[in-house]
């Protein structure tokens, strides 16, 4: 391929990308194909002689697409946000073309330059503790990492170096190997899968503590299990607390967490993969008083933030612990810089790193502060308009509203809910995801999609409503208060069956 086809392919690359999300709203959120459907499709072997750019953007079309789950569909409700905008894409297609490997700061000094003042931009947007950022006089800094659970096994990985070699220190006839041997973790049986694979990973057990009724680790539940574990020989190491939980989006209270971590020397990481994006907006940052007491932060601007896919912002109080445990030197790997810049390979589990950094700044430029508030604001207001959808209809509750996501059931047996799901996953209309609740069975609906608006959060409430109509069908005089409302009649609201039917003989 030269230039000249090379411009046409890439623009008609960004008019396929453009009508696609000019049209997504008309498409199922979710494909029908069935396993192995491109198997099927696909020959065999590889060409043996090369296609056009145009056959090749018709197979997108024509084998691919029918194969994508559109997580920017306006409808899709389940995980957590994975942003996406116009700005993080072309950041992410000059990335591609300047294909350069920031294996050092010599290998492409941009890399490691602009991570350093962008990780500067981020942590003061955020206002994180000044000793967290680049900019700061102390052993603190910043990086992009791809994701948060390789940021939590990142963490876990130097807690576990700094607490052998402290206790080495201390008392140098205790072998290594059996001071790792006896290392625990901690967090809550509400955080993320990836907590657990963490340990999973670093050999070092993962103790899922239970959450309170609010979905938060509390003081008092950890500092028992420390106290537990310690009187079984073992070694408390790492806790990782959660601001914003997978299940509900709840928040530790850091300020209650941190002074047990410090007092019994134990590495405290904070995981705020999707909520961190709100501590943009003062209003929210009440929610992570206590971070000073932690050892390291995380969140992902690829959730909230309107950056694509990978970037995951990493911030820690000492790096050294980081490089102690990461830092493999090699000839083709020295240069004239060291001390001088950050060497980001040593922050790491890989050697060389993509230029993330170039569509973080192209979003924060394009947006401003102000244009990241306003998003973060808007989905929450999202959120608001569909919980009070919900609380409209006497035959739903909602349990957990935070931030951009609602849990909600319908009242009684949890196979009703589970019943409404399931309908609502053979429609495909939306896309809805399960969750658990005080034992109850709860279905998570989260503002995805930077396109989603009001009318779209009502679409997805009538498709919720519909199907809920075919589980326990609205009385006739709920029916037609809902019919006098539309014009302009005020509505009748009824609680149970037996009121209704009160109500309903009242009213002739």
């Amino acid at each position: 391929m030269d230039v000249q086809q090379f411009r046409e392919f890439g623009k008609a690359a960004v008019d396929y990308i453009a009508d696609y999300i000019e049209t997504i709203r008309d498409r199922p959120v979710v494909p029908t194909v069935k396993p192995g459907y491109l198997g099927e499709l696909l020959p065999k072997e590889a060409p043996q002689t090369g296609e056009t750019w145009q056959d090749v953007l018709q197979d997108v079309d024509r084998l691919i697409m029918p194969g994508i789950t559109h997580w920017h569909s306006p409808r899709f409700h389940a995980y957590y946000p994975t942003a996406n905008s116009f700005p993080a894409v072309v950041g992410e297609m000059l990335s591609a073309g300047f294909g350069c490997v920031g294996l050092s700061w010599i290998s492409s000094p941009a890399y490691t330059e602009l991570e350093v003042v962008m990780m500067n931009w981020l942590g003061k947007l955020l206002d994180l503790p000044e000793e967290f950022l680049n900019c700061s006089d102390g052993p603190g800094g910043g990086i992009i990492q791809g994701s948060a659970s390789e940021v939590t096994f990142i963490g876990l990985l130097a807690a576990k170096e700094k607490k052998v070699k402290d206790l080495m220190e201390l008392n140098p006839e205790l072998k290594e190997a059996d001071i790792k041997g006896k290392l625990v973790a901690y967090s809550s049986d509400q955080s993320n899968s990836s907590v657990e694979k963490a340990g999973l990973l670093g050999s070092m057990p993962m103790k899922l503590l239970p959450a309170n009724d609010k979905g938060q680790l509390t003081a008092a539940t950890l500092q028992e299990a420390i106290r537990e574990d310690k009187e079984r020989g073992l070694i408390p190491c790492y806790v990782v607390a959660c601001l914003g939980t997978t299940p509900t989006c709840a928040f530790d209270d850091l300020a209650e967490l941190g002074p047990i971590c410090n007092r019994e020397g134990i590495w405290l990481h904070v995981d705020a993969a999707y909520a961190g994006t709100a501590f943009a907006c003062p209003e929210y940052r009440h929610l992570m008083k206590g971070v000073e007491l932690s050892d390291s932060f995380n969140f992902n601007p690829h959730k909230w933030m309107l950056v694509n896919f990978d970037c995951s912002a990493m911030w820690v109080k000492n790096a050294k612990y980081l490089v102690e445990a990461f830092n493999v030197q090699r000839i083709y790997l020295k240069d004239n810089h060291n001390g001088l810049a950050p060497e980001y390979r040593h922050w790491q589990i890989s050697l060389g790193r993509r230029f993330r950094a170039l569509k973080l700044w192209f979003v924060l430029k394009i947006y401003g502060v102000e244009g990241i508030q306003k998003h973060v604001r808007d989905q929450i207001s999202l959120a608001k308009q569909f919980e009070d959808l919900v609380n409209q209809d006497s035959r739903f509750e909602v349990c957990t509203s935070s931030m951009g996501l609602v849990t909600f059931r319908m009242k009684g047996d949890n196979a009703l809910t589970r019943a409404l799901l399931e309908k609502l996953d053979q429609r495909k209309n939306i896309f809805l995801m399960a969750g658990h609740f005080c034992n109850k069975f709860v279905i998570r609906f989260a503002i995805c999609s930077r396109l989603t608006n009001s009318k779209d959060v009502e679409f997805s409430w009538e498709e919720i409503h519909s199907q809920a109509n075919e589980i326990i069908p609205l009385p006739k005089c709920r029916i037609e208060g809902e019919m006098k409302e539309k014009r302009s009649i005020a509505t009748i609201e009824f609680t149970d069956s037996a009121s209704e039917k009160s109500r309903c003989e009242k009213s002739k």
